[in-house]
């Protein structure tokens, strides 16, 4: 007798959704306070970045930490102790007004980002799902990462209308402490194999670490964190002023707003809207079709996307059609890099192997920021920044074809025999 398949839908999977939601939400709100806390302090475009680029290597430092700490002590804890660094952070940062004060405190909130997002997230919702259902499962929770996208800039932009931008990172404060209600949730997952838990994670790191398919996967996710991390961060601010050079009324009307500005959360809230169906979508190809060259073809198709926009006068026409192809890819690769790893390298310590992976991500990320304020202030415009994005997305498409996505275990008593 057959038994029954397992679930797709656990309650650790909408638990872990809830959590993602809210915490990349706030996370990708970000952007929408530059121009605001610019104009309050009379900061240089260069300083805001610089604290984004913090926040974003503290999240990728963070990461393979949190993920650490899950493993060794417990998923719940991990995400207490983020939580409550993620609201210290927040809260501390109302408070704020030197760039060097938000420089310190974005260390705490990228800390908090990492111990309430992808890499707890991920690996406790990895290894509670089935064989069959764990690529759908990673998709799942990272499409809820989208919808945060979605929701989280609109609602600053919103909230902005009524209070100040600090008023508004306490409200964030309020959101991120408001996930810890979906703990009881997030269930203890079934145990790993046994040749798994046998394993130290040291042995585990050191394994991986000699595999050269590893360092490609490390070095391939290096310029999906410098996309996303520029998008993320200048994104709105490079809408405002680009659509605002050119007589764009009629256009923005037509598309029912009524600003530049909220044009730049609407660019964001429609890459997470349609990522919400491109992530999905990469999860049930991951099922059918190699990881590694879904991979290069997202990163193509992305870098194209990025190289057509530049070249071309930027409206608010051209700036929705961007977004709609760049969300089918935005986070499209999350689940399918974990789940690379996860399939490779096994499941007892995918937190800590894939947090390694994501500091990769986060290193991009921060010096796609950094670098978009810095050369904003050097020549006044953002053309550079997009063209470097160019030609780490070509290096990405590149580097993933050698990948070997064979189970490391398999592979290894062939290699020991040679």
């Amino acid at each position: 007798m057959r038994a029954a398949p397992a679930p797709l839908i656990t309650s650790v999977l909408i638990g872990g959704c809830i959590i993602i939601l809210i915490s990349f939400g706030i996370r990708a709100s970000f952007g929408m306070f530059q121009i605001p806390v610019a104009n309050d302090f009379g900061w240089l475009r260069s300083e805001f970045s610089m604290a984004i680029a913090i926040q974003n290597l503290a999240w990728g430092i963070g990461q393979p930490i949190f993920g650490a700490i899950a493993e060794k002590f417990g998923d719940r804890r991990a995400l207490v102790l983020g939580a409550l660094v993620f609201a210290t952070g927040l809260s501390l940062s109302s408070i704020a007004f030197t760039p060097e004060q938000h420089w310190a405190l974005e260390v705490l909130v990228g800390f908090g980002i990492a111990g309430t997002g992808f890499g707890v997230v991920l690996a406790v919702v990895g290894r509670a799902s089935s064989d069959e259902n764990r690529s759908m499962s990673l998709a799942i929770v990272t499409a809820a990462a989208s919808g945060g996208q979605i929701v989280g800039p609109l609602l600053a932009e919103w909230l902005m209308t009524m209070m100040t931008w600090q008023s508004v990172f306490l409200v964030f404060t309020a959101l991120i402490l408001s996930t810890l209600l979906c703990l009881p949730m997030i269930r203890s997952p079934a145990p790993a194999p046994k040749a798994e838990l046998e394993q130290s994670m040291g042995e585990t790191l050191v394994k991986a670490f000699r595999d050269p398919s590893y360092t490609l996967i490390f070095f391939g996710f290096f310029s999906c964190g410098y996309q996303l991390g520029f998008v993320t961060a200048h994104f709105p601010a490079f809408i405002t002023e680009m659509c605002s050079a050119i007589n764009a009324t009629g256009a923005l009307a037509s598309m029912g707003v009524s600003t530049t500005s909220a044009l730049g959360a609407l660019a964001m809230a429609v890459i997470g809207l349609i990522n919400i169906f491109g992530t999905l979508t990469a999860g049930w190809l991951g099922k059918r079709m190699p990881k590694k060259n879904l991979l290069a073809m997202i990163y193509a198709i992305r870098t194209i996307a990025a190289a057509v926009f530049i070249m071309f006068p930027i409206t608010p026409a051209s700036v929705l059609i961007f977004s709609v192809i760049l969300g089918a890819t935005w986070l499209a690769t999350v689940p399918l890099t974990s789940g690379l790893v996860a399939h490779i390298y096994g499941l007892r310590y995918m937190g800590t192997l894939y947090g390694v992976v994501f500091f990769s991500h986060q290193l991009g990320s921060a010096l796609g920021v950094w670098l978009g304020g810095r050369l904003y202030d050097i020549y006044g415009d953002y053309n550079v920044v997009w063209w470097v994005g160019v030609a780490f997305g070509a290096i990405s498409i590149l580097v993933h074809l050698p990948v070997r996505e064979q189970p490391l275990e398999e592979r290894m008593p062939v290699a020991q025999a040679a």
